[in-house]
């Protein structure tokens, strides 16, 4: 389904779950999760813009862009609010959300992601468009991988997956991705975001700090961390069942304070 810019699958029935993906991934890069939360929540497995089925995105990119379409989508689905599942970029994208349109956000989890790129890191976030730009998709794999998932995981069908899918995106996305990425910076502004939350991340994650996870957490007035034992940034492919279940209890957790 797409609601002109966003391409979005949907499934289930009952509150509503958003799910929104990596940079350079798309909605299928869930594993069978949308297919276990379905059973609670009605889930929307979204394609961010420059990803996937959606539109491309326009240069240069914003966070705002990202996060202004996620509104716009929550209020065209007429089901809000919402909460928000999100890995990596999508993660920060939650947490913007949940900052400028607080109204709409049902329940926050961020995984895998910081509350704030530091200054000093944004000219290596940005470069890594540049890259792309400059020696196509296949420049930014190799990189890309190791820092997604553990030596192990390698061989697995998953991080194939995860390759081609890569090189299939255009690297103009791939860097206006990044420069979205760039810009994230919610982590003072999360003070005023009062809905159940959760961090979750890995401590085997190359990508994220775990004290960055832990000040993510510390930010958010009901924020709760999770964190999981030989997971890795795509912790959604690689650690399934314990991510699964982390957010399972969660999300219980957080229907029951409903009632």
């Amino acid at each position: 389904m797409t609601d002109e810019k966003l391409f979005y699958q949907r499934s289930g029935s009952g509150p509503l779950l958003l799910l929104l993906h990596p940079v350079g991934l798309d909605s299928t890069f869930w594993g069978d999760l949308p297919e276990r939360l379905s059973q609670t929540h009605t889930v929307i497995a979204v394609d961010s813009r420059g990803h996937g089925r959606s539109a491309d995105a326009a240069r240069p990119a914003h966070m705002r862009d990202y996060v202004g379409d996620v509104i716009e989508l929550i209020e065209a689905l007429d089901h809000g609010p919402a909460i928000l599942l999100g890995v990596s970029f999508g993660g920060m994208i939650t947490q913007n959300v949940a900052t400028s349109r607080p109204d709409l956000v049902a329940g926050l989890i961020a995984c895998g992601c910081p509350g704030v790129i530091p200054a000093a890191a944004r000219a290596a976030i940005l470069q890594r468009g540049t890259d792309a730009e400059k020696g196509g998709m296949g420049a930014i794999v190799p990189a890309t991988l190791e820092r997604w998932f553990t030596p192990d995981f390698m061989k697995d069908p998953a991080v194939e997956a995860v390759r081609q899918r890569l090189l299939g995106n255009s690297p103009s996305n791939w860097a206006a991705a990044w420069e979205g990425v760039a810009e994230h910076d919610a982590l003072a502004g999360l003070a005023g975001f009062s809905g159940p939350s959760l961090i979750v991340v890995g401590d085997r994650d190359a990508a994220t700090p775990l004290d960055a996870a832990r000040a993510l957490a510390g930010a958010l007035p009901k924020g709760q961390l999770a964190i999981l034992p030989g997971a890795p940034h795509i912790l959604q492919l690689e650690s399934a069942e314990a991510f699964a279940a982390v957010i399972g209890e969660f999300l219980a957790r957080l229907e029951q304070g409903r009632g």
